[in-house]
């Protein structure tokens, strides 16, 4: 359960990216964070796990809006 833990940590932490490359990073960590309780979610099906990762995506989509920016 290690990764929960990360996970509820990514969740409360601050989400103010100065550079590009923090935004890379935290990107890439809430997706291996995703991927990992995806898999602890197909074999218990709690639905709290669920939940987690439904935050945890909107996170993530904030982020690469920022990364994409404007057309």
């Amino acid at each position: 359960m290690e990764i929960i833990d990360k996970a509820l940590e990514f969740e409360q932490r601050k989400h103010t990216f100065k550079t590009t490359s923090e935004r890379i990073e935290s990107s890439r960590e809430v997706k291996s964070l995703i991927l990992g309780l995806n898999n602890i979610y197909k074999e218990e099906k709690d639905p709290e796990i669920m939940d987690l990762m439904k935050r945890l995506t909107v996170i993530k989509q904030k982020i690469e809006k920022r990364l994409k920016g404007r057309p």
